[in-house]
């Protein structure tokens, strides 16, 4: 039989690189992998030390992947299905999405999403036109916040921008060698090889990164925003400023310079646990210009702090002059090709959204009234944000909405490519609100602890048979992926596909003129003259940075006219904030208290059975896992087999553990399972691994994945109450937690 053979371009998607990839492809199935270097991020040594791409060939085919859509036959988590046809399957969602509709209003819908391996858009369209403002999502402790104080202060969002002539690269809550592992990564090792640059990581554990420093501070957790205010005073007190730019360029310098006089180092070494001569030291680095900023989920995760130390960050760039110059940190541009903000066709029913909207009386800025009053600001700049990002709803109130129908009920929800019963926060919480849905759909690759309650799963396709196109919200000029190497495997569809396919079935076939996604990427190019073949060939569209844009005349065909500015309310660099003030928010940063997991009773209590109270972090990247994903590969878990509580001799010595013990964490909220690791981290502070659950246990055995067992989300809260104001971010990375060893033994081993 003659067998039908070609290469075809394609993208790796376990990471939110999407690397190239070259596949050879023989009668529609994909037989060989290899690295592209023609194409982004064309470096050969990245694939080469990644241990993850290797995996496209197996889960292609994995016994564990979800192939044909399957529906709920028995009681919820029980493990029985049926497989259905996709017109079954669809027809029957639609018909019950549109009564609960009828029933309950367009809110009753609500969607938690996830990634890197899906596209955010398509669902985002499906729900604007829905009517629903309730897309959950992780943006309130990971991106939202850095977007929001980057708009708020300087009109737009910044990008790093590392030369060969940067003085000083601050490291800030993260760890480039786990979590990204690329490019910037590469560049890092390159710059501590020389000597032209001095590298300053601030994290309470000792990282790879950490290990490259010139300076480690070994931050306690929670008081970024005291740390970044000392900077702050350094650098006025030492007359470190870049005195033009400040004069010109920056608004409310006076009321910072009154606001950070108790600021000290002194005060941030008794604050902060780092040391006054340290924070001196980083101060005066930080202000050779030019210098750059890089931060984290480190400190995107630390609750009531999240906004001012992301503010604070913006003012310390700001008033050294390392904005928007070679070297530093850059202004980026909206992108040429189309925005983010039409994709998602939110202001086509903006008023139903707004009506709908849970957070208005909660979170000013993360609603639809926020977004407004800073998009009326932006937008005779010419620059508009992505809305449903910025405006998702805190799981706070869709789980308060779930679990009592007020002020509306929320009966249905549409899971893709996350897993809620292990990555949000309040697990036994989450699990009960899942379980008393009327409709819960999970488009997902495996069947995962969410999937495993869900009434309908529906099989994604995956890398490497999607076509991909990463466009970071649409807040930079630059779009990276290519297209698939084979159609889906067996029944499986694209993200696309599937919800334009429902929302034909729900009146929406208008607003999806696009039969396929890469006819949607073609479209999406159109503004940038270039078509979707030269994408894929090239895999990226790309401008690269200028500099000092605000001096750039506001009216392009008049180079005499007004410089550009700042889409700000004040067309400056706010240091004191107008936007915020108006919003009731604060006109400077002020740093504010962590969130406490465990009551004075609980506390008192378990200490009185030998429990000792710590504090705690969670969740830090280590490859080549990455959050709840691959721990299926028997190679990695070979490697790293158990889900771990990491800490210092000294801690472990207090609370009367060894390495490999098993440390027992409790909360009000529950109690979790680890096992221990000796590291370096400052004393008294406890690290944890996140979702870890089985991926190999049988779905039917009703145990979820065993995700009870080390699951740190069993100990965590979104509430509210001791939640940022403004957007809401809960905290992962500054909490406190009870621990005692355990005689409890894991079923990891």
């Amino acid at each position: 039989m003659h067998m039908k053979k070609h290469v075809a371009r394609t993208n790796c998607h376990f990471c939110g690189y999407l690397c190239g990839l070259v596949a050879t492809v023989e009668d529609g199935r994909v037989i060989a992998l290899e690295p592209d270097p023609t194409r982004y991020p064309y470096d050969p040594q990245i694939l080469a030390g990644c241990q993850r791409w290797r995996m496209n060939l197996d889960v292609l085919d994995s016994p564990r992947r979800v192939n044909h859509p399957l529906k709920r036959v028995g009681e919820r988590g029980s493990g029985a299905w049926e497989r259905v046809s996709w017109d079954a399957a669809l027809d029957d969602i639609a018909v019950r999405l549109e009564a609960l509709k009828d029933q309950h209003g367009p809110g009753t819908l609500a969607s938690m999403i996830g990634g890197p391996h899906t596209s955010f858009w398509p669902l985002h369209r499906f729900m604007s036109l829905f009517g629903s403002p309730n897309n959950v999502g992780i943006g309130q402790i990971c991106w939202n916040p850095r977007i929001w104080m980057d708009a708020l202060t300087f009109g737009w969002t910044i990008e790093i921008d590392l030369t060969d002539e940067t003085n000083t690269l601050l490291i800030w809550g993260t760890n480039p060698a786990e979590s990204d592992n690329s490019v910037f990564w590469r560049h890092i090792l390159k710059m501590a090889k020389g000597d032209a640059t001095d590298i300053v990581v601030i994290d309470p554990r000792y990282t790879k990164a950490a290990r490259l420093a010139d300076v480690w501070l070994p931050i306690r957790p929670g008081t970024d925003c005291t740390l970044a205010l000392a900077l702050i005073h350094v650098v006025i007190a030492e007359d470190l400023i870049d005195h033009e730019f400040v004069r010109e360029w920056c608004h409310g310098f006076d009321e910072l310079c009154e606001h950070v006089r108790p600021f000290t180092p002194e005060h941030a070494e008794a604050v902060c646990g780092v040391p006054a001569d340290d924070v001196r030291k980083v101060a005066r680095l930080f202000a050779r210009r030019p210098s750059a900023l890089i931060s984290g989920r480190g400190i995107d995760q630390i609750g009531r702090n999240v906004a001012p130390t992301h503010r604070a960050r913006c003012i310390l760039l700001a008033i050294t002059g390392n904005l928007d110059r070679p070297g530093a940190n850059c202004l980026a541009e909206p992108s040429e090709f189309v925005q983010e903000l039409d994709l998602e066709c939110t202001l086509e029913n903006e008023d139903v959204l707004r009506e709908h909207c849970l957070n208005t009386a909660h979170t000013p800025l993360q609603c639809y009234d926020g977004y407004d009053r800073i998009r009326s600001v932006m937008e005779p700049y010419g620059k508009r944000l992505p809305a449903r990002y910025l405006t998702s709803a805190h799981p706070d109130l869709v789980l308060h909405a779930m679990e009592s129908g007020q002020p509306y009920r929320i009966a249905a929800l549409i899971v893709e490519a996350t897993n809620p019963l292990l990555t949000y926060a309040d697990t036994h919480r989450v699990y009960k609100a899942l379980m008393g849905l009327d409709l819960l759909v999970v488009i997902d690759y495996y069947l995962t602890p969410t999937a495993q309650i869900a009434d309908y799963v529906l099989p994604s396709a995956g890398a490497i048979e999607r076509a991909t196109f990463q466009a970071h919200g649409g807040v930079a000029n630059f779009a990276y992926g290519g297209p698939a190497a084979c159609a889906p495997y067996y029944e499986r569809k694209t993200d696309y596909d599937i919800f334009r396919a429902l929302a034909c079935r729900l009146g929406q076939a208008s607003r999806w003129p696009h039969e396929t996604f890469e006819d949607a990427c073609a479209a999406t190019l159109e503004p940038t003259g270039m078509d979707w073949e030269t994408y894929c060939e090239i895999g990226m569209c790309y401008q690269p940075p200028t500099y000092e844009k605000h001096l750039l005349p506001r009216d392009g065909a008049d180079p005499m006219s007004a410089p550009r500015g700042f889409a700000t309310t004040t067309g400056k660099v706010e240091l004191a904030s107008e936007a915020l003030d108006c919003l009731g928010g604060e006109r400077l940063p002020t740093p504010g208290e962590n969130r406490r997991l465990c009551s004075a009773d609980f506390v008192e209590e378990r200490a009185r059975d030998g429990w000792h109270h710590v504090e705690l972090i969670t969740g830090a990247r280590k490859q080549p896992y990455n959050a709840s994903m691959y721990l299926d590969n028997p190679r990695f878990r070979e490697r790293y087999p158990a889900p771990l509580a990491e800490m210092s001799e000294e801690t472990a010595a207090d609370i009367g553990v060894a390495a490999g013990d098993t440390l027992a964490i409790a909360t009000d909220k529950g109690e979790a399972y680890f096992k221990v690791a000796l590291i370096d981290i400052r004393y008294g502070l406890i690290h944890v691994d996140y979702g870890w659950w089985h991926p190999e246990w049988d779905a039917a055995d009703g145990r979820l994945g065993g995700m009870w067992e080390s699951n740190v989300n069993v100990l965590t809260s979104c509430s509210l109450d001791q939640s940022e104001p403004m957007i809401g971010t809960w905290s992962y990375n500054a909490l406190d937690c009870m621990a005692k060893k355990s005689d409890h033994e894991l079923s990891w081993e």
